[in-house]
């Protein structure tokens, strides 16, 4: 389906941000300590964060199995929100340009 879409012209672009555990856990406290932002967070949050391992092992298999020359994944190094949103918005900007 994506080599269709390419082929007819879509621009492309799959990201994958990744953020490292202790900086998740960072944010999951602070949406919890936070009144407008308690909402983010949820008992499925926490549960799903036992998974971690197996969650990696998914995610590397998906990456691996989907990512083509045509439709390759970009990781995004997302510690870091400001880094994250750069990176995201240079990398959309340059496979713009390289389809023109």
């Amino acid at each position: 389906m994506e080599e269709q879409w390419v082929n007819f012209g879509t621009v492309m672009v799959k990201f994958w941000l990744h953020i490292d555990r202790d900086e998740q856990l960072r944010r999951f406290r602070a949406r919890e300590n936070t009144p407008h932002k308690k909402w983010k967070i949820t008992q499925e949050d926490w549960r799903n964060r036992e998974n971690c391992d197996r969650y990696k092992e998914a995610v590397d298999e998906m990456l691996s199995r989907t990512s083509t020359a045509y439709a390759p994944w970009t990781i995004v190094e997302a510690n870091c929100k400001l880094y994250a949103r750069i990176k995201v918005l240079r990398t959309v900007i340059r496979c713009i340009k390289d389809r023109l």
